[in-house]
């Protein structure tokens, strides 16, 4: 993990910023634990204070000692200017693209977006008058020329959380930033720990804070945080649309987040080896993973990473669906689930030949999408190789 810089810090470690930033002890009786807050009404001492527009806690739904703590470790860790805490991921990402686009504007979305973004741009935005088209992941500089006067911003998530192309921010954000449009990036799979968009040229930053900085699959919470820009607009968004995170799960982010330096070290570590160790298994035709240098897209994830995330895909050759079944089916330790982040193993089977339109999804095969837990990992190995068999096994 390399050292952040931010501002008014004396310490820019991630690993000290994750211990010691957002607690507020000795504001809070020396708990070492920022305490839970629960409440919506504040009370005011007199008439002026009321009126003192400017006091930072009025009122339960966005002024939260709790939640604002988790913000203030988030927007450290990012380096931002200022962050705001979602009920969820997906809220993350429609507040972030609510604040950067208006009727009449248009969007540029990544086609190896999260789904969910993917379906609230296409359906949702376009109800508001904002059209919407989406771009090859690997257009990287060649994204000039897909702007026209109506472009107001792009949206970016690499690697992608499906079939994991890695895009070239570095050369969208250059592209952007020319022509004053807000580049937005989904960085749920690195974590600030691994990956810095802001420094990087985007002027918003979102996780799906339920995963990696959760840890534990027990809490939904979004964080969007922008740069001095976009900052203002972002937060009055956030406050216009009223999404609201309770302070108990702003509690259980907090909690997760002081192991989180220990956690992205491990899951980076076991990632990376598992795949390695899955190019290595018979019937596996390719694995998708960023940080092996077979991966296309390793030389941006060397040059930008400082690590990897938990989650990755690989492909079998194709087979029935019985195959498929008997193959996750009879899993012992991967769990079948649509998160992802969580200490716990996790294994589903895609198609992504649905969800793709500027570049149509051609790979032969049946898709996989792995999140590695903290569980040992020859033990996952052997779970795996007993699944493999199993799916090599069954032709009807």
């Amino acid at each position: 993990m390399t050292k952040k810089t931010t501002e008014g810090g004396k310490y820019t470690s991630p690993e000290t910023i994750l211990t010691h930033s957002g607690r507020a002890s000795a504001e809070n009786s020396g708990y070492v634990n920022l305490p839970v807050f629960r409440g919506s009404t504040i009370l005011f001492n007199t008439l002026d204070d009321l009126e003192d527009y400017k006091s930072p806690l009025r009122y339960g739904r966005n002024d939260n000692p709790t939640t604002n703590g988790l913000a203030d470790l988030v927007s450290e860790l990012e380096g931002a200017a200022g962050t705001v805490i979602c009920p969820s991921g997906l809220s993350a990402v429609s507040t972030a693209l609510l604040a950067a686009v208006s009727a009449g504007d248009e969007l540029l979305v990544t086609d190896s977006a999260y789904d969910p973004t993917r379906i609230f741009s296409a359906e949702g935005l376009e109800r508001f008058g904002v059209s919407v088209r989406f771009y090859a992941p690997k257009v990287g500089a060649g994204i000039a020329g897909l702007i026209t006067d109506r472009t107001r911003a792009i949206f970016v998530e690499s690697p992608g959380s499906l079939t994991f192309e890695m895009q070239d921010l570095r050369a969208i954000a250059k592209v952007a930033q020319e022509r004053d449009i807000t580049v937005i990036v989904d960085n749920s799979w690195a974590s600030p720990l691994f990956h810095n968009p802001l420094v990087l040229g985007a002027d918003m930053v979102l996780h799906a804070a339920t995963k990696m900085l959760v840890g534990h699959s027990d809490a939904m919470v979004g964080t969007v945080s922008a740069n001095e820009k976009l900052w203002p607009k972002l937060k009055r968004t956030h406050r216009i649309l009223g999404v609201a995170t309770s302070p108990d799960d702003a509690y259980l982010t907090l909690r997760g987040m002081r192991t989180l330096g220990l956690r992205m070290k491990h899951h980076s570590a076991q990632s990376l080896a598992f795949a390695q160790w899955l190019e290595g298994q018979p019937g596996v035709e390719q694995v998708y993973h960023p940080a092996l240098p077979s991966d296309p897209g390793h030389a941006i994830w060397k040059r930008d990473f400082t690590g990897a995330g938990s989650l990755f895909a690989f492909r079998l050759s194709k087979r029935t669906r019985n195959a498929v079944a008997a193959m996750v089916n009879g899993f012992e330790l991967f769990g079948m689930g649509y998160s992802w982040g969580g200490y716990e193993s996790l294994c589903i089977p895609f198609n992504p030949t649905s969800i793709r339109t500027a570049v149509p999804w051609s790979e032969e095969g049946q898709m996989f999408r792995i999140h590695v837990g903290l569980e040992e990992i020859g033990d996952l190995q052997a779970d795996m190789a007993a699944a493999l068999e199993r799916y090599r096994g069954t032709n009807e």
